[in-house]
């Protein structure tokens, strides 16, 4: 298990980091069978000023490429020059599934079920291991950023473990509209990191090799609110909207096989009972309704339209009966404007999912 170093020396890769430096570390992981060498890539931004060290990664999961773009927006904007504390940004931690577009490692294991890894195990569980001592161990915080499978999308979201007063705070700075009051789960990352007293949240949105403008959006402003929520960027007026929570989840299934038309957008509130699909044969002859299994918000879906019977459909996090759910608000602060679209600029055009 990896310990925590001194907080007044930062040394990442075998570098140190001084106060007032910002540098690119590339950190060596198992090189390929080809003989090239492959590394993490890291960004750091220390500042002068004393302060908490935020550690934000993506593509855990190499096919999960929304948070990429997240972090390369973040470490472009203006108020990193402004921070207090360290920023350590890794946009692509498995650089081997991401160069396959693949959600695994070779290894065909899933690295956020192998921390805090082993120097002298799998491949898998040597980049967790690499992991845990050059970055977990020299941060207080994190932020993980990961999506859906291929062909499902995720509605904006944060999984965390809420009844941790420090990990429900960075939550409610995030200003996600929706949070998951998720159990840590065994070799994941959240969970060795709490460990070793690290808290991190999660954030879950769009699908597998695809981005959502809205959605990155959401996520770089929502690492920005958690800086300001640490003291690690000036805090503005005004707080940051709590999201609503949820402590339980559940998937609808497909009663048939078939052909799937959606009724219902991610993030739209649905009653027990209500029609959400509906399955037909391609002839048209037959058509199968598919019902909510209980009220909630479809916080994920599947895109692939030709489904089995059994296939996991629709999510549903359950919600208190008292809660005023409402996204209209979190889509006018997010959505891009037609102003703001810029053709000559491909990465800021809405790419559609």
């Amino acid at each position: 298990m990896a310990k925590k170093r001194k907080p007044e020396q930062l040394i990442i890769g075998g570098q140190e980091i001084l106060p007032g430096e910002r540098r690119v570390i590339d950190i060596p992981v198992a090189p390929m069978y080809t003989h090239d060498d492959l590394s993490i890539s890291v960004q750091v931004i220390r500042s002068k000023h004393p302060g908490p060290t935020l550690f934000v990664c993506a593509a855990i999961h190499g096919d999960e490429i929304n948070g990429v773009e997240i972090i390369r927006r973040l470490l472009k904007n203006p108020l990193m020059d402004r921070l207090k504390g360290t920023l350590i940004a890794i946009p692509i931690v498995n650089i081997y599934g991401f160069i396959h577009h693949t959600r695994y490692l070779p290894d065909g294991r899933d690295l956020n079920r192998s921390f805090p890894g082993s120097g002298r195990g799998s491949l898998t569980g040597r980049l967790a291991q690499t992991f845990m001592n050059e970055i977990v161990a020299n941060s207080t915080h994190g932020i993980d950023l990961h999506t859906g499978a291929r062909h499902r999308s995720n509605f904006p979201q944060i999984r965390a473990n809420l009844d941790d007063p420090e990990t429900l705070g960075l939550t409610n700075a995030f200003g996600a509209p929706l949070a998951i009051n998720s159990a840590i789960r065994d070799g994941s990352l959240r969970q060795c990191a709490s460990d070793i007293g690290v808290p991190v949240i999660l954030y879950e949105s769009c699908e597998a090799l695809r981005f959502d403008e809205t959605y990155i959006r959401a996520g770089e402003s929502g690492i920005v609110n958690v800086m300001r929520h640490l003291g690690m960027l000036r805090k503005r007026r005004g707080q940051t909207k709590p999201p609503t929570i949820s402590h339980e989840t559940g998937w609808v299934r497909a009663p048939t096989s078939g052909v799937l038309r959606v009724l219902v957008p991610l993030g739209a509130e649905v009653a027990q009972g209500q029609t959400i699909g509906i399955i037909a044969d391609p002839l048209g002859s037959s058509e199968v309704d598919v019902l909510a299994d209980g009220g909630g918000i479809i916080i994920g879906r599947t895109n692939l339209p030709l489904v089995y019977e059994g296939d996991a459909l629709f999510h549903i996090a359950s919600i208190s009966p008292k809660a005023n759910w409402e996204v209209e608000e979190f889509h006018v602060d997010h959505e891009p404007t037609e102003q703001e679209l810029d053709p000559e600029d491909p990465s800021t055009l809405p790419i559609a999912t």
